[in-house]
């Protein structure tokens, strides 16, 4: 499974960078992964809902670690290009942070 597109939509959020939607081959798309700054940096989080005990279970995610971190690389590799390629709407979201 190769991913085919990747579609970054910064935000103005404190700890919130961005949204994601990843294409794979062309024909399936995930949306809602979030790209969140963490105690210890960027993570990327899985589309998830909230359940009846108030916890969060993820609706995709990848099963194994080769995947996750072959889907994690890419998609942090386009965020940091549209940080890169967008940097007003990226110095917004750090003013707003302040």
């Amino acid at each position: 499974m190769q991913i085919t597109e990747i579609r970054v939509h910064l935000t103005h959020e404190e700890r919130l960078k961005a949204f994601v939607s990843v294409t794979f081959d062309h024909c399936f798309t995930v949306r809602n992964m979030k790209i969140v700054e963490g105690n210890t940096g960027l993570i990327l989080c899985m589309p998830s809902r909230k359940a009846a005990d108030d916890s969060y279970k993820d609706l995709a995610h990848p099963i194994t670690k080769e995947f996750r971190s072959y889907l994690e690389s890419n998609v942090m590799q386009a965020y940091h290009e549209a940080v890169e390629t967008h940097p007003a709407e990226a110095l917004d979201s750090a003013a707003h942070e302040a």
